[in-house]
């Protein structure tokens, strides 16, 4: 679904007009805005499959800190394969690198271990690896990366739209006071099923992460 529709969705649901785009009126800017404001809050609510993806970074010889090239700083991390290697690279902290790197000669080889550094000048991730690679390899970041706010008219919403456009409703009830005799309290309930469902739904793909394990 796309931007424009949930906007008109909620507009519907809030007795308003529906209109051609987002901007179109002071109110329906107000409501793209709350779409937003649901659409992130929806998407820490879990590690929704629709946002799982991977940054591959191919490293230089003698260079230890590369950026995750459209990762943005909003993300969650999963796991990091060298796949020239086959191997998984481990995190460490920061300061445990830089100490390994306090030495006249600092170890190169196949990098084993990473940690994060800063971001660049687009708002992506750098991370700094180590040892820092003797050759070049394909390494493969795999994380959750939300999605960059909403802008335009057809922009379309990657995680479930049914429980991002419920608590927009609810957002926008809340600033009202009520509509149709139903309070903001109501429809943020009804918000919360919607995310239920969704995650329950989104969780099957994933059952392994649903095992509580105490190794």
């Amino acid at each position: 679904m796309n931007y424009l529709t949930l906007v008109n969705n909620v507009l519907r649901r809030m007795r308003e007009d529906q209109v051609d785009t987002v901007s179109e009126t002071t109110y329906s800017s107000l409501i793209g805005d709350l779409v937003n404001d649901a659409k992130t809050a929806t998407e820490h609510a879990w590690d929704w499959s629709a946002l799982r993806d991977s940054k591959t970074v191919t490293t230089v010889a003698g260079t230890n800190q590369y950026t995750l090239t459209g990762s943005g700083n909003d993300f969650k991390f999963l796991y990091f394969l060298d796949t020239t290697n086959k191997n998984n690279i481990v995190y460490q902290s920061k300061e445990w690198i830089d100490v390994q790197n306090n030495t006249d000669t600092p170890l190169q080889g196949q990098p084993v271990y990473f940690s994060y550094t800063t971001t660049d000048a687009n708002g992506d991730m750098k991370v700094i690896l180590y040892p820092t690679p003797d050759a070049t390899y394909t390494l493969s970041f795999k994380g959750v990366f939300r999605q960059a706010l909403l802008s335009g008219n057809t922009d379309v919403i990657k995680i479930p739209w049914t429980p991002v456009m419920h608590l927009a409703l609810a957002f926008a009830v809340r600033e009202r006071g009520e509509t149709g005799g139903v309070n903001a309290a109501e429809y943020f309930a009804i918000a919360d099923k919607y995310l239920s469902d969704a995650i329950s739904l989104d969780a099957e793909k994933h059952p392994e992460e649903m095992i509580y394990r105490t190794v």
